[in-house]
C-alpha cells in the first residue's frame, strides 16, 4: 500500500530521513515497532538526565522528544489533508519556536513518552485506514510537492534520525 517515494514526490530536504528507512518492506510495521526502540533508549534516562543537552544551545532530551511528537503530528496532519484531496499549500513550521513555546522542560519525561505512544497510535490508525488510492495523492507542504506515501516514510525516517542522535550524542555522554 505504501511505496518508497521517488524523487519528485517530496522536497529533497527529506532525503536523509527517507534514506534511513528506504529498505523497509513494510513501513507500517516499522512505524508500529519504533516506539519500543524509543522506550528502550529512554528507559535508561533518569528524571534529572532528561534535562541533559549534549552541548550548549542544543535541546534537552525532553525537548528532543517533544520536537519528535510535534513533528509527527504535523506530518500526519499533512498526510490527512493531502489524502482527503486538499490542494491548498500547507504551512511549514519553525521547530525551534515550537520547542521554545511548548516548555517541554517543565514536563516529566514519562508524560512525553506516553504522549509519543498516543500520537503514534493515532498516526497508525490514520495510515491504516486510508484507501489505497490515497497513498499516492499529491499535495503541497511548505511550498513543495509531496505525496501521502512520502509523508509516511518521512515520519518513520524523522524518528529514526532522532533515535540515532539520542544514542550517539545524548546517551553516549550520560
Amino acid at each position: 500500500m505504501y511505496t518508497l517515494p521517488a524523487p519528485g514526490d517530496y522536497n529533497p530536504y527529506f532525503d536523509n530521513y527517507i534514506s534511513l528507512v528506504s529498505s523497509q518492506e513494510d513501513i507500517v510495521k516499522y512505524l508500529a515497532e519504533q516506539p519500543q526502540k524509543l522506550q528502550q533508549l529512554l528507559g535508561r534516562v533518569s528524571a534529572s538526565a532528561a534535562d541533559f543537552a549534549y552541548e550548549p544551545g542544543k535541546w534537552s532530551i525532553k525537548q528532543l522528544l517533544g520536537h519528535m511528537n510535534d513533528t509527527e503530528r504535523i506530518m500526519a496532519y499533512r498526510a490527512l489533508c493531502i489524502a482527503r484531496g486538499e490542494q491548498v499549500s500547507l504551512p511549514g513550521f519553525d521547530e525551534n519556536l515550537y520547542v521554545t513555546n511548548a516548555r517541554f522542560e517543565d514536563r516529566a519525561l514519562e508524560s512525553l513518552v506516553t504522549e509519543h505512544q498516543a500520537i503514534r497510535n493515532a498516526t497508525l490508525a490514520l495510515i491504516k485506514g486510508l484507501p489505497p488510492e490515497a497513498t499516492a495523492r499529491r499535495g503541497n507542504a511548505n511550498g513543495h510537492p509531496i505525496t501521502v506515501s512520502a509523508l509516511v516514510y518521512i515520519i518513520a525516517g524523522h524518528e529514526q534520525h532522532h533515535l540515532n542522535i539520542l544514542k550517539e550524542r545524548y546517551l553516549a555522554k550520560l
